[in-house]
């Protein structure tokens, strides 16, 4: 009787945990769409300054190692950050798979995975360098994908 009532609950779980999509992963329904996409644009913003900063820093001649240290964990903090956005909720929850028959939402549905591993990858970029055009590459792209994100979505 037992291993029957434990065998229920583990398959009234596995169902229904395959219809739970939400922005914290539990069914709440709960997304602020346009709000994430405003934190990546902070994030973007942070990451902009945090590279010059660290360029400032690094061209003086009394360095402040302390201070430099400083800006480059932020601008560690604030890459990853974009990141966790990207993936856990954009790929994670919100960006749905679609079928190759249904043609034009296909497309978008590539051209949304593509933009999204795009910033990841220049989330990354930022990390590695104070390249400000990897800067000005995350804002084309975070445009490019807020475009067509919110192209007849309602959130």
């Amino acid at each position: 009787m037992k291993k029957l009532a434990i065998l229920t609950l583990f398959i009234s779980l596995f169902t229904f945990s395959q219809k739970s999509f939400a922005h914290c992963e539990i069914p709440c329904g709960i997304y602020g769409d346009s709000v994430r996409v405003t934190l990546i644009a902070e994030h973007i913003e942070t990451l902009e300054k945090s590279m010059n900063q660290i360029n400032e820093l690094s061209k003086a001649g009394d360095k402040n190692y302390n201070q430099l240290v400083r800006w480059v964990v932020n601008k560690e903090e604030h890459a990853k950050k974009i990141q966790d956005i990207v993936s856990q909720y954009f790929l994670h929850q919100r960006i749905k798979p679609v079928s190759p028959s249904e043609v034009e939402a296909y497309a978008k549905y590539t051209n949304q995975l593509a933009l999204l591993h795009q910033l990841l990858v220049y989330s990354m970029k930022a990390k590695q360098s104070t390249d400000l055009e990897v800067i000005e590459s995350l804002k084309t792209t975070l445009d490019k994908f807020s475009h067509s994100y919110f192209q007849n979505h309602t959130h």
